[in-house]
């Protein structure tokens, strides 16, 4: 009697995941109103400039840097959605309303072990800081042919690293 309590209970524990999975939730849903105050405040930035011809030197590089930072957060937001769903679908249930009328399920989410969940979720992270890597480079200044030439090799890294990248878990 004993061993089936212990064993009811610690089955029952997977339900503090709903913890994560509700405030990764939140916090997915914060920084997609967050991003979208950054956009909102950047094209808010753009008409004000055009409309009073004021556009200061570096007006192109702002731009780029808010509407980059907006995308950046809705990439972090996408991690967070990613990992509620896989941590609910892995620990409580399948989500059923990401299935179609044929029972077949959204690929996109489906998340069946927590090495799937994880190579979406890293998928995801390169991205946030492949976009964090080219809003820096905006912002750099460049002195010489040697900081050129970093640059280019920095880029062709990042294209060598994203190819490989989308060749992983794909057969042949």
């Amino acid at each position: 009697m004993l061993e089936k309590f212990f064993e009811h209970s610690l089955w029952n524990s997977r339900f503090i995941i709903l913890l994560a999975v509700i405030f990764g939730l939140v916090g997915a849903a914060l920084l997609f109103i967050v991003a979208s105050f950054d956009v909102y405040d950047t094209a808010k930035y753009v008409l004000n400039s055009y409309i009073t011809h004021a556009h200061p030197e570096n007006f192109h590089e702002e731009i780029v840097g808010g509407i980059i930072g907006a995308i950046d957060l809705y990439l972090i937001g996408v991690v967070m959605l990613l990992f509620s769903f896989g941590l609910y679908e892995l620990f409580i249930s399948d989500i059923d309303p990401a299935k179609d009328e044929s029972g077949e399920e959204n690929q996109l989410l489906a998340i069946h072990s927590l090495d799937q969940l994880k190579d979406k979720i890293s998928k995801v992270i390169v991205m946030v800081l492949v976009v964090g890597f080219f809003q820096k480079v905006g912002h750099t200044t460049y002195n010489g042919a040697l900081d050129m030439l970093y640059l280019a090799l920095s880029i062709a890294a990042v294209s060598i690293g994203l190819f490989f990248l989308g060749k992983v878990g794909k057969s042949h």
